[in-house]
């Protein structure tokens, strides 16, 4: 995140294991909030971007938003996604010792 472009990229790396294979709630609230922030871009910005995971080893998904949309586009996206940083860090806060979240600046 930068102070005077907003958030520009998101990158998750690992997973949680904080239960068992589809019961981990930390890993599950994590993906929701970050495959939500893709979509909602997508469908309520009308923005596309670029996107890579790799869940089988070690788990990666990441993010990134161009600054190359118009000024409306660039308020939505910025809204969405620093709801999602309140989100990540929010679950990061309860449940420290399966998640960290790194902000760069």
């Amino acid at each position: 995140m930068n102070s005077k472009t907003g958030v520009e990229q998101f990158k998750m790396i690992g997973h949680a294991d904080s239960g068992p294979y589809g019961q981990d709630i930390v890993c599950a609230a994590a993906s929701v909030l970050a495959i939500n922030t893709i979509n909602s871009i997508e469908q309520i910005v009308g923005v596309k971007p670029e996107t890579s995971e790799d869940s089988e080893n070690g788990g990666l998904l990441t993010a990134k938003f161009s600054a190359d949309h118009t000024r409306d586009q660039l308020l939505q996206m910025q809204a969405i996604l620093r709801s999602f940083v309140i989100g990540m860090n929010d679950v990061a806060n309860n449940y420290s010792q399966f998640i960290k979240v790194n902000i760069q600046e």
